[in-house]
C-alpha cells in the first residue's frame, strides 16, 4: 500500500465521487444532434470541462449560447434519476475531518450540491462550481480557491480527478493528483490511482490526513 500525507483533500465530482455519465451523455448527444455535430466528439470534449466552454466551441452566436447553456443547467438541476455513488465515496468522504475537504466541479455549485445529496453524500461547506470561477478546468483556479479557503497551500492537498482536463488543473494548481476511475493518457501518465473509491482509507493524524491506496498504477 501507498501512504500520502496531507492537510487537505480536493475532490472532483462527476466522474469521481458521482457517477452521471448517463446524464452527461444524453445532454451532449442532444447537443450535438441538434447541431449535425459528431455526439463522440462533442462528449469527448465536455468531460470535465464547464458546459459554457462546450458550448461555445460549437455555437458562435452569444444569444444561442446562452440559450443552449440555460437548457443544459435545468438538465443539470433537474434530473438525478440517472445519477448514482461511485462505489466507497460515501464511506470514503465522510471519514474525511469535516472543513478539511472541498469539492471542485465544472457543473454549477447548487445543482452540483443536489447531485451529491442525492447519492449520499454530505456536501462539503466548501464546494467551488462552474459559476464560482472566471476559468475552468484545465485551469488551476478552482483548485488554488479550494486549497486558499482551506487555508492550505496546494501543495498540502491532494486532488481525487478522473478527466484529463482535471488532471492538468490539479497538477498545475500545486497538489498531487491521483486518478480515479480507468482513464490512461499522456496526463494520467505515471500517477497514483485508484479503481474506485473503496480502494482508498483515511485516517486523521494531528494536521494531516493519512491517505492508503495501492501502491501499483
Amino acid at each position: 500500500m501507498r501512504e500520502l500525507r496531507v492537510r487537505a483533500v480536493l475532490c472532483d465530482m462527476d466522474g469521481t465521487l458521482v457517477d452521471s455519465n448517463a446524464l452527461v451523455d444524453e445532454m451532449w448527444n442532444g447537443f450535438a444532434d441538434e447541431l449535425g455535430l459528431d455526439a463522440t466528439e462533442v462528449r469527448a470534449f465536455a468531460h470535465g470541462r464547464p458546459s459554457r466552454a462546450t458550448i461555445a466551441r460549437y455555437v458562435s452566436d452569444p444569444s444561442e449560447i446562452d440559450g443552449w447553456l440555460d437548457r443544459i443547467h435545468q438538465m443539470e438541476a433537474s434530473r438525478f434519476d440517472a445519477v448514482v455513488e461511485i462505489a466507497g465515496a460515501a464511506a470514503f468522504t465522510s471519514a474525511l475531518p469535516t472543513g478539511r475537504w472541498a469539492v471542485v466541479t465544472s457543473a454549477l455549485a447548487r445543482p452540483a450540491r443536489a447531485r451529491l445529496e442525492a447519492v449520499g453524500i454530505t456536501p462539503p461547506s466548501i464546494l467551488i462550481g462552474a459559476d464560482d470561477v472566471a476559468a475552468g478546468k484545465p485551469d488551476p483556479e478552482g483548485f488554488a480557491r479550494a486549497a486558499r479557503e482551506l487555508g492550505v497551500e496546494g501543495r498540502d492537498c491532494v486532488v481525487f480527478e478522473d478527466t484529463d482536463a482535471g488532471v492538468r488543473a490539479g497538477q498545475a494548481a500545486g497538489c498531487t493528483v491521483v486518478v480515479v476511475g480507468p482513464n490512461r493518457s499522456e496526463a494520467t501518465a505515471g500517477l497514483p490511482r485508484v479503481a474506485d473509491m473503496t480502494q482508498m482509507h483515511a485516517r486523521t493524524e494531528g494536521e494531516r490526513i493519512v491517505l492508503t491506496l495501492p501502491s501499483g498504477d
